[in-house]
């Protein structure tokens, strides 16, 4: 075998990893190939997005699942065996891996930093590669991991058996918390840019611990009833019925969907507290305030607690007059860990003081290098008042009759000491003309005002400047503030993805910190933010991306001068984008502003080849407007569908025009020879999907005859309906149908349910892969149970599997 020809591929199956497994690797459990461990930095260039090439290791060797040890940088033949060896320590510095390997297939170059072994870098043959338990016993010394604090060390995370993993930067962190933990540290702070998931992180952290044994009585502490309510329903469902509240109030959450889940709580009507709980989860409001009556944390003896966790703990909790300090002290013999976006240090309050340096960082630049995080633009309008001040004429009355203090008013003073109702008219126009000039008036928008009362009046201004969707649906402009009812009501449904309402939220601080609004893509600064703590977590309410509704950056529009806070050196997640409109500029911002570079690797102006366009509102080739026809490919010839109607070219190059309708009917009529094939067709893929997905690579995605055809068709019936000319029925006339055929009274009541939500997925939103686990991971299923508890009400995957096909024939049991 000549192996200069073999492909790096090659060169990693036939000996690489035999290597590996010859050395006392699993290959299954311990050896991982071609890992990639970062998505790809999201690019913004106007309206045109793409995400750049994520990093990926050749191999990653694990200890334990998700304690990585050493990583494999490989070449083919033509390399020396050293040529990897600069990119497999930049992975490992990243990855915080010790043991760094590159190889071309002959031997290794080895690469230790820890510094324990004679050299730091050593040739190894073949056949030398060290076994796991040789990596392990240097990783132990390094890290100072006594056999004690092993058996923590090496506790195992929380898998639902859905294949959900922890990324690179969540191990980092857990396994940072569990040895530090583990070797005694009592006090632990971990700082995570907001939107990176800490509470999943800090599920995993309690997970190992309790399981260890090592802490057995543990409290999670927020500032939000929103917070743990999500918690406890999301990341913290794995603790089941040894977790409570720490409330006496309403014990359901409402999922989408109308589904409810039960919320145990550990205090009753008299507020005692049930102390048989092994995880409980508490607002500070709930347990303490400045009444020696409200101090129910009192009711716990001091060392009741083994591990107590506090998220967001910037917020008062390092403050030694806080009352959340006080909870601390009282536990003080409990490991305490804090989770923060923003390490807090000032003159009078330093988190870092209290809880030591963190133990892993992760900032907002990184997540956003990454591409795990979401970047944005920065609009920054001026408004004349602000900039002049206002000066009183003499005599000038408030619209009390009270006559107005003489002097200047300045930016500071408007809407707390001074309101001039035409600024807030005024920006609640701008900030809809930036909706109707972006083309989408539905973006979820927060925009944080200085109190309830201005709260309270951009709403009013907002709903009179968007009149027409307000008639729509009065929830389409909302106020949501700690003083209103009916507002805070509706937060569920705002961060919800699924929920079209509400849009436009007004707020004061409700807003600021904590609440996982996956789909805000518009933040309105209309306040004064001097403090960078909160300011950063402003910005982190947009960092969230969401991709199903393509949500890949966002916009801040700032009427305050608060984003000149990006000129502070704390500051490290700048915008790709600042633009000042002047005063008869569209405020959408221009797209043809080139992205900056990110400090190291200039951006060319257009996608490369190593970039995948995401969102493209001008896709090239075609000329017209922002939104123009899209250019597809029937058979290698070129039609371009413009408004309803094709224009493509025949065999012969001569031009034929017809309508969309009548074009696709021809197309399908080729594809399908008649009603009988398509349906025999239909019926015996196991995927239907994948028929789609085959048109479309051939020319003939079916979404542009949707609009025409003006009904909400199954895909099916759309193709039997303009191909075949039968009458259709719509989705949820199908979904009826099989309702009331009631062909699932075998199964039990649960497995009934989640037959049922299905449908209901198939119904409201069109899904067709409903034998996908993937689904039972979201909304209403995730309220459900885990995906593993729910697919063994069916008895096994297989089983479940079956029923989902059952259901799916069922769908389609007649033509209509």
């Amino acid at each position: 075998m000549d192996k200069k020809s073999l492909s790096e591929r090659d060169v990693c199956t036939k000996f690489i990893t035999p290597a590996l497994v010859k050395a006392g690797w699993d290959k299954m459990l311990q050896v991982r190939e071609e890992v990639s461990f970062t998505k790809g930095r999201i690019i913004v260039r106007g309206k045109l997005v793409s995400r750049g090439k994520g990093k990926r290791a050749d191999y990653i060797l694990y200890y334990k699942p998700n304690i990585p040890i050493a990583i494999i940088e490989a070449k083919d033949n033509n390399h020396c065996v050293g040529d990897g060896m600069q990119q497999a320590l930049e992975y490992a510095e990243t990855l915080g891996i010790p043991f760094v390997f590159s190889s071309n297939g002959d031997g290794f170059v080895f690469h230790d930093k820890t510094g324990l072994r004679p050299e730091k870098e050593v040739n190894l043959g073949l056949d030398a590669f060290p076994a796991p338990a040789e990596l392990w016993g240097i990783y132990r010394r390094w890290k100072g991991i006594t056999p004690d604090a092993e058996r923590i060390v090496l506790q195992d995370y929380f898998d639902d058996g859905s294949g959900k993993t922890p990324r690179y930067y969540q191990v980092n962190a857990v396994n940072a918390a569990v040895e530090a933990i583990a070797k005694g540290q009592n006090r632990i702070l971990l700082v995570m840019a907001t939107g990176t998931g800490k509470t999943y992180t800090a599920f995993q952290i309690i997970w190992r611990l309790w399981k260890a044994g090592c802490k057995k009585r543990i409290l999670f502490l927020a500032d939000r009833n929103v917070l743990i309510d999500q918690t406890m329903v999301n990341d913290f469902r794995p603790f089941g019925s040894v977790m409570a509240k720490l409330s006496t109030g309403t014990k359901t959450i409402e999922r989408a969907g109308g589904t409810e889940t039960e919320l145990p709580t550990a205090i009753d009507k008299k507020r005692r507290i049930d102390t048989a709980y092994e995880v409980y989860l508490g607002l500070y409001q709930a347990i303490t305030g400045p009444e020696d009556r409200q101090k129910l944390y009192r009711e716990f003896s001091p060392g009741f607690f083994d591990l107590i966790v506090i998220d967001e703990c910037h917020r008062g909790s390092a403050a030694e007059d806080s009352a959340w300090r006080e909870i601390l002290e009282h536990f003080s013999s409990a490991t305490q860990i804090g989770l923060t976006a923003t390490p807090k240090e000032t003159e009078y309050v330093s988190n870092i003081k209290y809880f030591g340096d963190p133990v892993y960082s992760y900032s907002l630049k990184e997540g956003i290098k990454d591409g795990f995080l979401a970047p944005y633009k920065v609009v920054k309008v001026h408004i004349d008042r602000d900039v002049q001040g206002y000066r009183p004429e003499k005599g000038k009355l408030d619209i009390f009759g009270n006559e107005i203090e003489d002097r200047v008013y300045n930016q500071k003073d408007f809407d707390r000491n001074l309101v001039i109702d035409g600024r807030t008219k005024l920006i609640a126009k701008k900030v809809s003309d930036f909706l109707r000039e972006s083309g989408d008036r539905f973006q979820k928008t927060i925009i944080f005002c200085l109190d309830q009362e201005h709260a309270a009046r951009m709403r009013q201004a907002l709903v009179n400047e968007n009149k027409d969707l307000y008639d729509e649906n009065p929830k389409y402009v909302m106020r949501i503030t700690g003083g209103d009812t009916d507002g805070c009501a509706q937060l569920g449904n705002f961060i919800d993805p699924e929920s079209k309402y509400p849009v436009l939220v007004t707020t004061s601080r409700l807003l600021s910190t904590g609440v996982d609004a996956q789909t805000c893509r518009l933040i309105v600064l209309e306040r004064e933010i001097k403090s960078m703590t909160e300011f950063k977590q402003i910005v982190g309410r947009g960092t969230r991306i969401h991709e199903d509704t393509k949500k890949y950056y966002f916009t801040i529009i700032d009427f305050r001068g608060a984003t000149n806070l990006f000129a502070d050196p704390d500051f490290d997640g700048a915008p790709v984008q600042i633009y000042e409109p002047g005063e008869d500029d569209p405020v959408d911002p221009p797209i043809d502003v080139p992205p900056p570079d990110d400090g190291e690797t200039p951006l060319p102006p257009e996608p490369g080849d190593d970039e995948d366009v995401l969102v493209d509102p001008d896709p090239p080739g075609i000329e017209g407007p922002v939104d123009p026809p899209r250019k597809i490919y029937v058979d290698g010839v070129a039609v371009a569908i413009v408004a309803e109607r094709v224009e493509y070219l025949d065999e012969q190059g001569k031009l034929i025009t017809e309508s969309l309708r009548d074009f696709t009917k021809k197309a399908l009529k080729k594809h399908f020879a008649s009603l009988e094939n398509f349906l025999q067709r239909w019926n015996t893929a196991e995927r239907k999907q994948a028929i789609l997905e085959e048109l479309a690579n051939e020319g003939l995605p079916l979404e542009p005859l949707v609009e025409e055809v003006n009904k909400d068709l199954d895909p099916f019936d759309l193709i039997c309906h303009v191909a075949f000319d039968q009458p259709p029925l719509t989705r949820r006339e199908r979904a009826e149908n099989v309702r009331k055929r009631d062909v699932f009274t075998k199964y039990g009541p649960q497995a009934r349910a989640v037959l049922e939500a299905l449908l209901e997925k198939y119904q409201d939103a069109g899904v067709l892969a409903l034998d996908d686990p993937s689904l039972l991971k979201i909304a209403p299923f995730d309220a459900m149970g885990t995906p593993m508890q729910l697919i063994k009400q069916f008895g096994s995957r297989a089983a479940f599997e079956q029923a989902v096909h059952e259901l799916q024939g069922e769908l389609y049991h007649e033509v209509a």
